[in-house]
């Protein structure tokens, strides 16, 4: 295949259990040669091993000098200068303070632009350049995971300021009876309702209690149901504002889409949604690769924000 290197990318999502990496095609707004890459990664390793892991990620790929390099990984982060500001928030310690920019420069293969953007809003724009949400003018887009991430985006443009859009676009700032969303929708927040729920402690991952919830466990099913109907509630008042055409749930707790929906929908019923204009809920298209995508279109066509 034949490319002209002006067109590709080279991108990697980084998340607190793996790297992900492949080569974007611009023009197409694909994955060159459909391939993605992924390496385990440690969210509690040292920086040294955080970045060895990058390094091995990034030489698996196929050959390719073009020498523009887009990473999407989450805050807190100077995404302008490259260093890590996390601290306290039980992952990439180690890079709080650390200039990754200056150190990822002189490790990955033929860099010579590098620049850095937020996850959340890499999916959304991924899933709105290319996937779920593509030819919508207006999308909200969400990501659960270890924490709940946000963006909202107008004519291709992410929004953080404006009628609907929480402080910095930051759905996780919010509050669900008395404390922060994330106390209530999250991986550990799952997992603790689960242990409260059942006494079994350690508890299982959110994909066991998914997958016992599918096999007619009520305390399961519950604990997915709670959490999203409260995600709902929070959510609706947000949406009936901005007025999205399309709301996008990726994140890896959306791989458990079919004990979701009807909760999230229900609790989205409740905070009023259903009398705003009609919105359509979905999963991402491409809930591994979209952030790759985003982070593309991001590195290629900025076009600000607001």
């Amino acid at each position: 295949m034949n490319v002209d290197n002006g067109t590709v990318i080279s991108v990697m999502d980084i998340g607190g259990t793996h790297v992900a990496a492949a080569r974007v095609n611009v023009a197409t707004r694909s994955l060159l040669y459909g391939q993605t890459i992924r390496e385990p990664l440690d969210g509690n390793s040292t920086a040294e091993e955080f970045l060895a892991a990058l390094v091995r990620c990034a030489e698996r790929l196929p050959a390719h000098r073009g020498g523009r390099w887009a990473i999407a990984l989450p805050g807190p982060f100077d995404y302008e200068h490259g260093i890590g500001r996390y601290e306290g928030v039980g992952k990439f310690d180690a890079l709080c303070g650390f200039d990754l920019r200056a150190a990822l420069t002189g490790l990955l293969p033929d860099v010579r632009s590098l620049s850095f953007h937020n996850d959340a809003e890499a999916f959304v724009l991924g899933e709105w350049w290319a996937g779920a949400a593509r030819g919508q003018r207006s999308v909200v887009g969400i990501t659960l995971g270890t924490g709940v991430g946000s963006c909202f985006v107008r004519d291709g443009r992410v929004l953080r300021h404006g009628p609907g859009i929480p402080p910095e676009g930051r759905v996780h700032t919010l509050m669900h009876a008395g404390r922060p969303l994330e106390e209530t929708v999250s991986r550990r927040a799952l997992r603790r309702a689960y242990a409260q729920a059942t006494g079994e402690a350690p508890a299982p991952d959110v994909q066991e209690i998914a997958d016992r919830a599918r096999r007619g466990e009520r305390a399961a099913a519950g604990v997915f149901t709670q959490a999203f109907r409260a995600l709902g509630r929070v959510l609706g008042p947000l949406l009936v504002t901005f007025e999205p055409t399309v709301l996008v749930v990726g994140g890896s707790i959306a791989g458990s889409w079919d004990l979701i929906a009807e909760p999230l929908r229900a609790g989205l019923a409740e905070a009023g949604l259903a009398q705003a204009r009609r919105i359509v809920i979905q999963s991402a298209q491409f809930p591994a690769d979209a952030p790759l995508l985003g982070v593309a279109y991001l590195a290629t066509a900025p076009v600000g924000t607001g």
